[in-house]
């Protein structure tokens, strides 16, 4: 399976520390060699940075664990290929634009039976995982719902999304992140966690490499930062693990919605 890293600030923040320790998963600490991206969002635009090859070895991962680049949302994702093979359009994190605005998600997990469900036809894979013929269909969903043009209030558009991620669950495992921007949705089928630290900040110290930062020194006392990640990446911090079909929605680094779908386990005729 594939591994997710997102960030939700309410100032610009580098996510280099988080992201070196991910990269280490990527062939080092973990198998996930087959592919990793990451896009940062900077006002309306974004950037992404893409690489087939594994994070840990990449030039390109050298430059973001090198160079602060600063946003306040970013999707990160390193691959461990399961659905389509090794190629740059089957790497996450995947893009479309829909409303004047660019989505960007990232999904960790497998999908069966999928391709007779997600019919689409405004948006198109380019690639040939089960990952990105998902997301199409999300954003065909939307549309279909929606209409053309960008509601005035984005929540009820998270909260049918996380009604479709739960629909895609039942075909698997579907750990999703998506954001247009503004808002971070994060969606736990099985694997999912998340901290977010604010003033009084400490020191934190990441699993998979010998590498410690003091926030204190690197922030204000005004700064809140949150960060979801498939597994814990710091030893030394509290993680709030998400519970299977729990969802959540972040903005500017607060959780602004979210809920649960439960299981239905009665057994009663």
């Amino acid at each position: 399976m594939c591994e997710l890293l997102a960030m939700s600030a309410n100032v610009p923040t580098d996510i280099v520390f988080s992201f070196t320790g991910l990269a280490e998963r990527g062939g080092v600490t973990g198998p996930h060699v087959d592919g990793w991206g990451i896009t940062f969002y900077e006002g309306k635009g974004s950037r992404t940075f893409k690489d087939a090859c594994p994070s840990s070895e990449s030039h390109i991962a050298r430059l973001i664990k090198s160079y602060p680049i600063k946003s306040e949302t970013v999707i990160s994702h390193i691959r461990q290929a399961n659905r389509g093979c090794v190629a740059l359009e089957n790497t996450h994190p995947f893009d479309r634009e829909l409303w004047g605005l660019n989505w960007t998600y990232a999904h960790n997990g497998q999908l069966s039976d999928y391709k007779d469900k997600f019919a689409v036809r405004r948006f198109r894979p380019v690639g040939d995982t089960d990952s990105e013929l998902a997301f199409c269909w999300i954003l065909e969903k939307l549309v279909a719902r929606f209409g053309d043009e960008r509601p005035e209030d984005m929540l009820p558009v998270f909260a049918y999304v996380a009604e479709l991620a739960e629909e895609v669950r039942s075909l698997g495992v579907f750990n999703m992140i998506l954001s247009e921007g503004n808002y971070l949705m994060s969606f736990c089928s099985n694997n999912l966690s998340h901290i977010t630290r604010r003033a009084p900040f400490g020191k934190a110290k990441l699993i998979d490499t010998d590498v410690v930062i003091d926030f204190d020194k690197e922030t204000t006392p005004n700064d809140v930062v949150t960060v979801i990640a498939t597994r814990p990446l710091t030893d030394n911090e509290a993680w709030n693990i998400m519970q299977p079909g729990q969802w959540q929605l972040f903005c500017k680094g607060e959780v602004v919605g979210g809920g649960a779908f439960v299981a239905n386990t009665d057994t009663s005729e």
